[in-house]
């Protein structure tokens, strides 16, 4: 198989240790939600999806309207992803997401439209697709 991109991160210690990718980029240290019974003040596995979902859900709005005649700017795209943790009914856990896609310049049809296709192409959309249920919130500006 030929990858278009690939990294590696290490974690050390589980949700109260450290990670660190293979590049040095990413080093920092990962903290129990208060929540959950930690002590917080660090990141946690949950933040740290939500936030590489949110980013590459957006970029996926970006690509899908890269073809279409409403193109929509980069700037004009914010997407907030909510990530739940919650218990599955058999002694372990799962995850569910809301997604809240905001686009301005196109009105709410299209909106949907776009959100729908980039929904369809997003690499962490297809890898939780039939495990992890999404809700998504679309609005148009």
């Amino acid at each position: 198989m030929s990858y278009l991109y690939t990294t590696r991160v290490n974690a050390y210690g589980g949700r109260s240790g450290t990670i660190k990718s293979e590049d040095g980029i990413l080093d920092m240290p990962l903290a129990m939600p208060k929540e959950l019974g930690g002590k917080g003040g660090a990141t946690n596995p949950e933040q740290l999806f939500a936030a590489g979902y949110a980013a590459c859900f957006e970029n996926a709005v970006i690509h899908v309207t890269r073809g279409q005649a409403d193109k929509v700017r980069d700037n004009d795209i914010e997407v907030a992803c909510e990530v739940g943790l919650l218990p599955n009914g058999e002694s372990g856990f799962k995850l569910a997401v809301t997604l809240d896609v905001e686009i301005t310049g196109v009105d709410q049809a299209k909106a949907e439209e776009i959100v729908k296709a980039a929904h369809a192409v997003c690499p962490y959309s297809n890898a939780i697709r039939g495990n992890v249920e999404v809700n998504l919130r679309i609005f148009a500006q």
